[in-house]
């Protein structure tokens, strides 16, 4: 066997549980006294480390390291739920370090928790039922995302946060450690505190995506509009709309606003 064959192979520790059902796909690993379930489907080369429980309707995207005493596809912490068939659907490269929780969705919620693709979720992240996760978010350790919560992408969620059910962290926005939040956090806007409120912009994502000097000076005059000049949000859209061009960021921020249930954080 060729040296790109034995990389290629799936390799199953004689510990681990396989229930009957599960799929494999090619270069899968699976450690010592992991337990993978009868409906749960594994893509190419996903790594499972020793003690996790893989488990429900869950997929698990190609490369994806699921590192020891990880929990997917666990029943919902919600009383409504039935066990109504629901699902998990991870993507391609994702890093869920241990003691990571993520919970299949619920009927009344749309029946899917979504994590997208290169996250980077730290130790003991708990992300609950019928959650959306973007893409290249990095979730720190300990944060608890309740059900119902999208988080855009290219999102930071520090350490210890929590976030309350039904809330929406837009994309490129920072939430520094510790902060409990119970409100919606605009694009681009770092906050912080209990409960948490906006500190400024996260420039270093910006210039990190190598957003141009004009445009950042675009943001920073919405962030003016609507967190300085003593606008309800509907004037500051308003502003932002009549003194800016269009573009890919000033429609991103108005959509977010124009969404908002839950109210944005202020």
């Amino acid at each position: 066997m060729s040296n790109d064959a034995m990389k290629k192979e799936t390799k199953i520790h004689p510990t681990a549980i396989i229930e009957k059902g599960a799929e494999l796909g090619i270069g899968v690993k699976v450690g010592p006294f992991c337990i993978i379930g009868s409906n749960v489907r594994l893509d190419d080369g996903v790594v499972v480390d020793s003690h996790s429980c893989i488990r429900g309707n869950t997929t698990v995207g190609s490369r994806t390291r699921v590192w020891s005493y990880a929990s997917l596809g666990t029943e919902p912490q919600d009383l409504k739920y039935q066990g109504e068939e629901t699902s998990l659907e991870i993507g391609e490269d994702n890093k869920i370090r241990e003691y990571v929780n993520l919970s299949i969705g619920t009927e009344g919620g749309g029946g899917k928790t979504i994590i997208g693709h290169r996250n980077l979720l730290m130790v003991n992240v708990h992300v609950a039922h019928d959650c959306i996760i973007g893409d290249d978010c990095i979730i720190a350790n300990g944060a608890a995302i309740a059900g119902h919560v999208e988080v855009e992408s290219q999102a930071v969620i520090g350490g210890l946060c929590a976030i309350h059910q039904f809330c929406k962290i837009g994309t490129l926005a920072m939430l520094a450690g510790g902060s409990i939040v119970v409100q919606d956090v605009p694009p681009f806007v770092m906050v912080s505190g209990n409960h948490a409120s906006p500190k400024g912009l996260n420039l270093t994502g910006l210039r990190r995506k190598k957003m141009h000097s004009s445009r950042i000076s675009e943001v920073k005059m919405m962030y003016k509009f609507l967190y300085r000049s003593d606008l309800t949000i509907e004037h500051a859209i308003a502003e932002m709309e009549a003194n800016l061009s269009e573009s890919e960021e000033r429609l991103q921020f108005v959509r977010f606003l124009e969404a908002s249930n839950r109210g944005i954080c202020r």
